[in-house]
């Protein structure tokens, strides 16, 4: 009976999937691109050849939305219950013009639910194109600035910092081509080394 009692208080400590769960948008989910040519894959093969011990999920979607970010996340978090998430959420708001109040409302609750699972949360920063009006984009912009003083979380300012200098956007003048991916990573990885065990932060 003590050890049926042991086994139980245990599981969900052996369980545990012990990696990183990267919730974003067409950006992480690689839109327009093979799925092995993107930066969450990309990430997956730099760990696994280090650290194989952290696991990557992406659990990025197309269209994603911060409202659909915070609806997917509880079951995701139950499911794999990550020691790192990666939330990068928001441009979609952007681009359909919804009030940065609720961005940030909702980068909040992601990241709360996050904490009390136990992950490690690291938010990746968007900027949107400056036909938006200066007001917009600038109450966008510094939502994510906030979201991470608020909560002192590794966060990137701009996740696609250096991709539009380079001209690696797709025809559609949104999405990073497969040669951005590799800058992709470049941006991410110092604010995920923070959170990741020290034989994982080469």
């Amino acid at each position: 009976m003590c050890l049926l009692v042991i086994l139980l208080f245990l599981a969900p400590l052996l369980g545990r999937a012990q990696g990183i769960v990267v919730l974003g948008d067409s950006i992480s989910a690689g839109y327009g691109l093979q799925e092995t040519e993107g930066w969450v894959h990309l990430l997956g093969q730099r760990l696994a050849s280090q650290c194989s011990a952290m696991p990557v999920l992406n659990a990025s979607v197309s269209g994603e939305t911060s409202d659909g970010g915070v609806s997917r996340l509880p079951a995701l978090l139950e499911r794999h219950q990550p020691d790192v998430l990666v939330l990068e959420l928001g441009g979609n708001d952007g681009l359909r013009g919804l009030p940065p109040s609720r961005l940030a409302g909702n980068l909040e609750k992601m990241v709360s639910l996050g904490q009390q699972a136990g992950a490690r949360v690291v938010l990746l920063g968007m900027r949107i194109p400056p036909n938006y009006g200066r007001a917009y984009t600038e109450r966008f912009e510094a939502v994510f600035k906030q979201v991470a003083e608020n909560n002192a979380l590794p966060w990137v300012p701009f996740f696609l910092d250096g991709v539009v200098e380079a001209g690696q956007i797709q025809s559609d003048g949104i999405h990073p081509t497969a040669e951005a991916q590799p800058t992709l990573l470049d941006n991410a990885w110092p604010v995920l080394r923070e959170v990741l065990p020290k034989d994982c932060q080469q």
